[in-house]
């Protein structure tokens, strides 16, 4: 009988090794947090210089500084929650890769924030606090700058616990908040307040329900029908045209309001002109597109990737182009005070302060935006294409909607509510659709030639929502408004005490 041949590695050493390799990437991993937050405070120290050379030697330059070191940190977090919005399907549904979402982001968002942004915006925010109710302009200065400090941080703990937030109403309820403290409550203005509020509920239910009618079209007409690709031939040029139609009205009524004035009927003209080119164009193009393909889902799924593409890069430019003012509001209320020693209802909003506001939303966006990406697109629910298109045509189509009706809502939650709609649908519809049910009785067949049983208890009992996100991101919407305005009490409080 032969000996076993003698080993001279002892299993102890190797796994000693493994333990070791283990907390090297351990280490690895968590330094990656510490670099992020490095580079962050490089990006504020750099924008203290920069707003430096613009301010010293002006009156209340000392203030301005600081409130622009602030106004930075605030733009840090609307890259790093806000933003994740309009990226965050395509990126959910594999249309593209996180790196291109990121520089896909980062341009437009850029761009619209520079080229199409505001250039006058209130002071006030949406007015929120009546100016008048101030006794001084020192006082007004605090209580923008307790605002502008609150809603940053409220954004920055909305984006640790993962839960998408709006920074406008981040910012609201925190300069409702410090006018409160700074001048009573006669000088909010409460029927606008009821209105915002309004929004939180208008918002993602309108998202959602649009979100569901254009999923339950496309599942109707393409999904589960026999052919599949003859299907999509027919009706993907018009839903790809409507989706080029309506974001071009989208852009023309929000994204380039500093550039050309133009009304909602104009807007909604110019997109409906759109449409038509577009549905002559994409007819052919669909239709060569398609040759070959097999008849199945995955094969539909590459007629809507460059459409998503196309719609992150366009919901970036109109995000940067309409919120990055009214997240820098505070921040020229105070250039504009400190300056001039005077309170004003609309400022110009100053060059540098756009530029600020516009490489903080993209480093951020690029330090921190990943998670909340994840997020939208992946975690609450699982997108495809199709279902991404739904979320995403869903939030201008929404956007227009709340435009002709005068509400204030807030892109946050009709995009969030469009991706809760298509995976409470995609619930309901799992469970109770008889043409569903119709069509996978029909084509669901074992290697025998007997039918696949479907079983009716299992389809009930599947989530595709995840609940306990569902409720953390509620409960973030529900409390970001109050949370945000004791904070700026709270703030404005400490800032007269010890500058006063």
């Amino acid at each position: 009988m032969p000996k076993s041949p003698i080993t001279y590695t002892k299993p102890t050493l190797d796994k000693d090794l493994d333990k070791i390799a283990r907390l090297e990437l351990a280490t690895l991993f968590l330094s990656r947090g510490y670099v992020g937050l490095g580079l962050a405070a490089i990006f504020l120290a750099l924008a203290l210089i920069f707003a430096s050379f613009f301010v010293t030697g002006l009156p209340g330059s000392f203030i301005i500084i600081a409130a622009a070191v602030i106004g930075a940190y605030m733009a840090l977090n609307i890259g790093a929650n806000d933003v994740a919005n309009n990226v965050g399907p395509a990126v959910g549904s594999k249309a593209m890769s996180m790196g291109l979402a990121l520089v896909i982001a980062v341009i437009f968002e850029s761009a619209g924030a520079l080229i199409a942004g505001g250039d006058v915006v209130g002071t006030i925010s949406k007015g929120i606090i009546d100016p008048s109710k101030f006794e001084d302009s020192n006082i007004f200065i605090w209580a923008m700058l307790a605002a502008l400090i609150s809603s940053a941080v409220w954004v920055n703990i909305a984006t640790w616990v993962g839960a998408p937030v709006s920074t406008t109403h981040s910012v609201v309820g925190g300069v409702m908040g410090a006018g409160i403290a700074a001048a009573g409550l006669a000088s909010v203005n409460w029927p606008t307040m009821a209105s915002i509020a309004a929004s939180w509920i208008v918002s993602p239910l309108v998202g959602g329900l649009v979100a569901a009618a254009f999923l339950a079209l496309i599942k109707t007409l393409i999904i589960y029908q026999d052919d599949k690709i003859a299907a999509a031939r027919r009706w993907v040029p018009l839903l790809i045209a409507i989706m080029a139609g309506t974001f071009s009205a989208y852009l023309a009524l929000k994204g380039l309001k500093k550039l050309i004035k133009i009304d909602l009927q104009t807007a909604l003209l110019v997109g409906m002109i759109v449409g038509i080119i577009a549905w002559g164009i994409l007819r052919p193009l669909i239709r060569r597109q398609s040759q070959g393909m097999e008849n199945r889902n995955q094969s539909l799924r590459k007629l809507f990737a460059i459409p998503l593409i196309c719609s992150a890069a366009l919901l970036s430019f109109a995000h940067g182009a309409n919120d990055v003012a009214n997240a820098v509001g505070p921040l020229a209320a105070i250039v504009h005070t400190a300056g001039a020693g005077e309170i004003a209802a609309k400022v110009t909003i100053p060059l540098w302060v756009m530029v600020i506001g516009a490489f903080g939303i993209s480093f951020g966006l690029l330090l921190f935006g990943p998670k909340l990406i994840r997020m939208v697109g992946q975690q609450i629910t699982k997108l495809n294409p199709m279902r991404a298109f739904c979320v995403s045509l869903s939030a201008a189509i929404t956007v227009i909607i709340a435009s002709a009706l005068g509400l204030p809502v807030s892109s946050t939650h009709i995009a969030v509510g469009a991706v809760f709609g298509v995976g409470f649908f995609r619930e309901w519809y799992t469970g109770r659709s008889e043409r569903r049910r119709r069509y996978v009785n029909a084509h669901k067949i074992n290697n025998d030639g007997t039918q696949v049983p479907v079983n009716k208890a299992e389809l009930r009992r599947r989530k595709l929502v995840r609940r306990s996100h569902f409720m953390t991101i509620i409960a973030a919407w529900v409390i970001t408004v109050p949370a945000a305005a004791l904070l700026s009490a709270m703030i404005f409080l400490l800032l007269s005490a010890f500058l006063g």
